[in-house]
């Protein structure tokens, strides 16, 4: 090397991390200006649609709700219409619970309230001291969370699809998928749950964050952000589960990996004059995936803290005067029983087909499933929708395990678990949407997907919108969504 290269080479080697610098500020602005433009489009779309509902139609059925003044009504015939598409059914127990506590010493008056989980109520108590209406604290929280939410989405698939690494699909296309993932949740079928006054964004936020934090090898925000995770719903725990798994297996940009799977499990364990057997061979590459790719250090005891967060809750009901393990059984009083893992598939199944067979005889005298004292046209159609979003989330499960690193997989997998092995009698899906609108990883891969296919994406965003708009509609009227 010349005196002249050599001082290029210098030059070059200097400028790098400038270089790198300024490409990541580059994809930190194309993030916050994508998910700004997702954010309000979508909150738009939504508050125009669940108000204009109102003003065309009413505000439906709400004899039969839960509505109690001052929290979800007695704002005036404009605060009213506003708040419509945010402070409905369960929003009503969130602000019950911010205003007056759970009070577990008053025993099975208030037990339904033990269902929903503490942080969320207790950001929009802290809002609310600053003299804001509970419903309006509420709007502020999940938009704010929603908002980080959509950042953090966008960050994490262009760290995943747009870098370097086993699954990335070039810069140019990994951002494309980054983009179409923020949209494809903004405008999900249920995002309209991310404004209004329920924990979903609040949720989405913090799984994200988990997941970018332990990419990133920040253990303690990792257990943090897991331990209030679990403190705003009781799913929050299983994401213990991809925590561990990125930990032991990667992928992690905070140090390399201190064995490179397969190759060195042959080396130690394969004796050189066996190394043909085919037999063999196929063993060692299964020891190869299992042997983990990260050496265990004292900063995995950070993952200790993700139970904290559900473990405090049940200390405070103890001390409140309630029983430790209300938050253990919590969904028994809204009706949920276990069934077994993933039994609710086939109760969904068997109760969709009963579902139609009421709708095909057009009569209500004879009763093909239970349904509580319900309508039965209006539960059979419940349960035909809820086994069309099993459906639809079966392909993009299957995207997630193909085109994501395993963790992402095997954390959608664990977190279905609870609508799918717990499911309610008269409706053995309920709430299957609302639990699928807040596991990102399903739009990323369906975002990966419609990336090669140009021409879907239009149509799918826009039957996505609508179906949230269809949604919204209902929701506002006090029609149950989900």
């Amino acid at each position: 090397m010349n005196p002249d290269t050599a001082e290029l080479a210098i030059v070059d080697t200097a400028s790098e991390p400038a270089v790198v610098l300024r490409s990541l500020d580059a994809e930190r602005m194309t993030a916050v200006r994508e998910s700004w433009r997702a954010l309000w489009s979508s909150r738009l779309l939504v508050w125009l649609a669940g108000v204009g509902t109102l003003i065309a139609f009413g505000f439906g059925p709400v004899r039969n709700a839960f509505n109690p003044p001052g929290l979800t009504k007695g704002f005036g015939w404009l605060g009213d219409l506003l708040a419509a598409p945010a402070a409905r059914w369960d929003a009503a127990w969130y602000m019950v619970i911010a205003h007056y506590g759970y009070r577990p010493d008053l025993g099975t008056f208030t037990a339904p309230r033990t269902a929903f989980f503490p942080l969320y109520p207790l950001g929009l108590r802290g809002i609310a001291t600053a003299g804001v209406p509970l419903v309006v604290a509420g709007v502020l929280l999940s938009v704010l969370a929603l908002a980080l939410a959509l950042y953090g989405i966008h960050r994490l698939t262009t760290m995943e699809l747009a870098g370097g690494g086993r699954f990335s699909l070039g810069r140019v296309r990994g951002g494309e998928v980054a983009r179409l993932a923020v949209l494809l949740t903004a405008f999900a079928p249920m995002a309209f749950y991310f404004s209004a006054v329920y924990s979903e964004s609040l949720y989405l936020a913090l799984s994200v964050g988990l997941f970018w934090s332990a990419r990133q090898g920040r253990w303690a925000l990792v257990g943090v952000l897991g331990a209030l995770a679990g403190a705003t719903r009781s799913t929050g725990l299983v994401l213990a589960l991809p925590a561990l798994i990125i930990y032991l297996y990667g992928p992690r940009e905070d140090r390399p990996a201190d064995f490179s799977s397969e190759r060195a499990v042959r080396r130690r364990w394969t004796p050189v004059a066996a190394r043909s057997s085919a037999a063999q061979d196929a063993s060692l590459a299964l020891l190869g995936h299992l042997r983990p790719r990260y050496r265990l250090r004292r900063d995995l005891l950070w993952l200790a803290l993700l139970p904290a967060g559900i473990g405090l809750y049940a200390v405070l009901l103890a001390l409140a005067g309630g029983d430790a393990a209300t938050p253990f059984h919590a969904q028994e009083v809204w009706g949920r029983h276990f069934a077994g893992p993933y039994v609710g598939i086939w109760d969904g199944l068997t109760a969709a087909f009963d579902g139609a067979r009421q709708l095909l005889s057009f009569q209500r005298h004879h009763l093909y499933l239970h349904v509580g004292g319900g309508s039965p046209f209006v539960a059979a159609g419940h349960n035909l929708l809820l086994l069309a979003f099993l459906v639809a989330a079966v392909p993009a499960v299957v995207g997630v395990v193909r085109r994501l690193p395993f963790a992402y997989g095997a954390y959608v997998i664990a977190a279905l678990a609870l609508p799918l092995s717990y499911p309610v009698a008269a409706q053995p899906l309920m709430s299957l949407p609302r639990f699928l609108v807040v596991l990102f990883p399903l739009n990323i891969a369906f975002a990966g997907w419609l990336v090669s296919r140009p021409r879907m994406r239009l149509p799918a965003l826009a039957v996505s919108g609508l179906l949230m708009v269809f949604f919204v509609a209902q929701f506002a009227t006090w029609h149950w969504v989900a």
